[in-house]
């Protein structure tokens, strides 16, 4: 995740070069670091410096990266053409590298052409079962494509490999509670705040989820990861502030219920303790009405 300092970092960069004050390079290495997409600005600013070839040779080995770097962002702004020119360098460049074949898979999911997208990544995937990209690339067409289903098939088999991937346990978790599968949701947050206990937003998803599920355990965990978030953010989050509220109102109506099915329960079994022959009329509607009445 971004800190506000580096994202004020960046937007400064960003300012300044839209003004003409330089530091487009600065830029877009910031941007790389930061895994940050802002693709209109990335096209926008790589293309000035590959466009001129006095800069570009100034780059050193860094060229290659950067052409990487905007062919990234001229598939996310639908510039297929200048991701075929930029792919096109870097082929001939790198003739047998896996990397550019990577780039060559994400241009046909750019295209809409699925099935030769994933000929490409199960070719590459041959070569090397471990390659993370290809298996996030294939998460991102199922739901592109809108095949939930087979993207978490594709996660729970990346996270099978590479379970200290905290971004995909993440995305897992959302998939799950945008299909109302709490309780697998919950096991994600869980996997989440094992790894990363001082986390504030996990224990906070976790609370809501298992406020969700509801029921008296459920509740009473819940919180005490609302209180944990609390503890964790010195009492700024009033989303958890209102969780708790909400939990304490939820236990105190599920113990009341619980109370209430108790007493009529020992009634009943009052009544079952007596033999059916010894009953009269009278007991038997005295009963009846302690049932009524609780």
């Amino acid at each position: 995740m971004v800190s506000k300092t580096e994202e004020t970092q960046l937007n400064r960069l960003e300012n300044q070069v839209d003004n003409g004050g330089g530091g487009a390079w600065e830029y877009l290495c910031l941007a790389r670091k930061l895994k940050v997409r802002r693709p209109e600005k990335v096209l926008k600013y790589g293309l000035s410096i590959l466009n001129d070839s006095k800069k570009r040779s100034a780059l050193g080995p860094e060229e290659w990266t950067l052409y990487e770097q905007v062919a990234i962002a001229a598939m996310d702004c639908q510039c297929l053409d200048v991701a075929k020119d930029c792919i096109k360098v870097l082929r001939k460049k790198f003739p047998e590298s896996k990397r550019v074949g990577r780039l060559e898979g994400m241009l046909l999911e750019a295209k809409g052409l699925w099935g030769e997208a994933e000929k490409a990544y199960s070719s590459l995937s041959e070569d090397n079962p471990l390659d993370q990209v290809i298996h996030k690339r294939r998460v991102a067409m199922a739901k592109a494509q809108g095949n939930i289903s087979a993207a978490i098939e594709w996660l729970n088999k990346y996270l099978e490999i590479f379970m200290a991937d905290h971004d995909a346990w993440r995305e897992l978790a959302e998939i799950y509670v945008s299909l109302q599968m709490y309780k697998q949701a919950a096991f994600c947050y869980e996997e989440l705040i094992l790894s990363q206990p001082t986390v504030p937003l996990y224990h906070l998803a976790y609370a809501d989820v298992l406020y969700t599920l509801g029921g008296l355990e459920n509740l009473q965990t819940a919180k005490k990861y609302y209180a944990s978030t609390i503890d964790l953010t010195g009492g700024k989050n009033t989303r958890a502030l209102l969780g708790i509220c909400l939990c304490t109102s939820a236990i105190g109506q599920v113990q009341k219920a619980g109370t209430k099915k108790t007493r009529r329960v020992q009634s009943c079994s009052l009544w079952q303790q007596k033999p059916w022959r010894k009953i009269t009329k009278r007991e038997l509607m005295i009963n009846m009405a302690c049932l009524l009445v609780f």
